[in-house]
């Protein structure tokens, strides 16, 4: 599926490396994939980064506390930004 959104600015709070270019996705469960532009694919890749390292190192663990409130912020993002890139790929 396409992404049909206009041109997007990157969250002030977002420290991660944008991409230059997007990409096709697939959902690991489901098998559906989306188009992403080059800031979604960014923000979706920081948002599986960051669900990697806190189950790594623990949901519970102090530790990840800003991290995930960095993924929540990321996530609300991309959920405002592109909801059916959002339910096709993260919910």
């Amino acid at each position: 599926m396409k992404s049909k959104t206009k041109k997007q600015k990157a969250p002030r709070w977002f420290k991660g490396m944008i991409y230059t270019k997007g990409e096709t996705v697939t959902n690991p469960f489901s098998g559906e994939t989306y188009d992403l532009n080059n800031l979604e694919l960014s923000i979706y890749d920081f948002i599986i980064g960051s669900e990697m390292i806190i189950e790594r190192i623990g949901w519970m663990n102090p530790k990840t506390a800003k991290a995930q409130m960095e993924m929540a912020k990321a996530i609300e993002w991309f959920r405002s930004a592109n909801p059916k890139a959002y339910y096709v790929l993260l919910d």
